[in-house]
């Protein structure tokens, strides 16, 4: 599968766009596990033209993410195509272009999902960045604004027309949020239609290699976007692919390397973000890290409790050494 120029290889991975989760620590860790293409955190236009710090911050890549995509989102056309010529600073390999986040702080300005109900909007969006920089765009959005609304077949045909290089689809309407099942039906119709020769990047629910390969083989995408299933398990790419490949199911890792992930993962993130923000948010992937362990929500709960580096650090490096959270 290609997008643009850039060769993914067959059936790849992505690992989704997430706020506060997708920073280049987690997505290096996603890489070395077998993520084929990363996203940033979702960034709005606003904020970048603003100058805001922390949406500025959110452009920072490091130089083992390649490939990457830098995902932008807003409603003024002005401001869009302004922020992606600013996060072509930051030396992406892709622009995506936000149009299915359904968060009430996105939507209410008429940005993200919002645009699924002005698609002069989202046309003169997608228009306007493609022709501004010399890297592919593509796009992420949903089913529809709810189910007596779908129009995933028009919104791709569409944008395809505008130009975009590949189109990711969420299997939910806005409505639904993050509530239900994803339907990848409307996701192979788009597939399945003749007129489409651009890239389907199908995403939602898929969080076992089992579930991964039943969509590739039922579904026929070109690609899988993972998002919360990654969230404290980066090795789910490194297991899709190898089942994928030989249909050998792979355990999850020990206590020592859980930890050991782990451990590296935060000391990136407070590298990258300081010592109070970097704990804060790495707070999130601790679940995932110790999931299905002995004790594993009792020491969950004892990270979630704990502001300081050298004491997360003396205490993750303990159980590195035992290989187990009795500690």
């Amino acid at each position: 599968m290609k997008i643009g120029n850039i060769d993914l290889g067959n059936r790849p991975l992505f690992l989704a766009p997430m706020e506060d989760i997708t920073g280049p620590p987690f997505r290096v860790i996603c890489k070395e596990m077998g993520a084929d293409l990363c996203f940033s955190e979702f960034i709005s236009s606003d904020g970048l033209i603003r100058d805001s710090w922390k949406s500025r911050q959110k452009l920072y890549v490091l130089n083992e993410e390649h490939p990457v995509a830098i995902q932008i989102f807003g409603n003024n056309v002005e401001s869009v195509v302004k922020s992606a010529h600013i996060a072509l600073e930051s030396n992406p390999d892709i622009i995506d272009l936000n149009f299915g986040c359904p968060v009430n702080k996105v939507v209410n300005k008429g940005a993200g999902a919002a645009l699924l109900n002005d698609l002069p909007k989202m046309k003169e969006i997608a228009t306007a960045v493609i022709k501004s920089v010399d890297i592919p765009v593509t796009a992420k959005t949903r089913l529809g604004w709810n189910h007596d609304r779908i129009n995933i077949d028009e919104v791709a045909l569409m944008l395809q027309d505008c130009g975009i290089s590949a189109i990711t689809i969420h299997g939910r309407t806005r409505s639904m949020l993050y509530s239900g099942s994803a339907d990848w039906a409307p996701i192979a119709r788009v597939k399945n239609n003749p007129a489409i020769s651009i890239p389907v990047i199908g995403n939602g629910d898929v969080n076992s290699p089992e579930i991964a390969e039943y969509n590739f083989n039922n579904y026929g995408v070109d690609a899988i976007m993972i998002g919360r299933a990654a969230i404290g398990n980066p090795w789910i790419f490194y297991h899709i692919k190898t089942y994928l490949k030989n249909k050998k199911i792979i355990e999850m890792p020990s206590v020592n390397e859980r930890a050991s992930v782990c451990l590296k993962h935060l000391e990136g993130e407070v590298k990258w973000k300081g010592e109070k923000r970097g704990i804060f948010e790495m707070r999130k992937h601790y679940s995932g890290y110790f999931k299905g362990l002995p004790y594993g929500k009792t020491f969950r709960n004892i990270l979630v409790q704990i502001d300081n580096l050298e004491k997360l650090r003396e205490i993750l490096q303990l159980v590195i050494k035992k290989d187990t959270l009795l500690c």
